[in-house]
């Protein structure tokens, strides 16, 4: 018996959509151990428990959350066959990322105004948990922008409409995923001193 096209893409989709699960799955263990790391060295003599994050986190942390909603917008507008509104809130989705990450960059530098160092004799155990975790978390944050691109670039060639959004259902699973990692990690490190 053949499948019907409708079938295989189905087929197609949540294939795709469990491969994206199990890259989750590990990427969050990935976090898992380093938040685990980072509680028992808190034990350590050396440890700064009177360390704050820098407020550069805190406004990254806000234009994170506001591009989950505008990738959000988009695959609702794309969903409608609103392609100028698919265009706007991609658009958006990706200014705020690079925000984002400007911001990331803005809170280092906020550190090591503050006299903290990430690595070298000057460093403590605290601030280099810090810098490996945000770091291993904008390693990610890089995959989704690039994947963000290719699908701003998708939609330029009309591959998406209301009865194909695929690839926008998948970027934005992987965009909010590492939003809420984000938030994770910012709380964590917010709370757990």
């Amino acid at each position: 018996m053949e499948m019907s096209i409708q079938e295989e893409k189905e087929r197609r989709a949540r294939s795709y959509k469990m491969l994206l699960w199990f890259a989750m799955i590990s990427i969050v263990m990935v976090f898992a151990g380093l938040t685990s790391a980072y509680v028992i060295s808190k034990s350590r003599p050396d440890w700064l428990s009177d360390f704050t994050l820098p407020s550069a986190f805190a406004i990254s942390t806000v234009l994170m959350v506001l591009s989950s909603v505008t990738f959000h917008l988009a695959k609702k507008a794309i969903q409608k066959d609103n392609r100028q509104g698919t265009s706007l809130f991609l658009g958006t989705t990706l200014l705020l990322g690079l925000a984002f990450v400007f911001f990331q960059f803005k809170g280092f530098g906020q550190v090591i105004e503050a006299g903290y160092f990430f690595t070298g004799s000057e460093s403590t155990i605290t601030t280099s948990f810090l810098y490996v975790v945000v770091m291993v978390h904008l390693a990610h944050l890089f995959g989704g922008l690039i994947s963000l691109l290719v699908i701003i670039y998708n939609h330029f060639k009309q591959k998406y409409n209301s009865a194909q959004t695929l690839g926008i259902e998948l970027g934005a699973m992987f965009w909010h995923f590492l939003d809420f990692l984000w938030l994770y990690l910012f709380l964590f490190f917010c709370f757990y001193k």
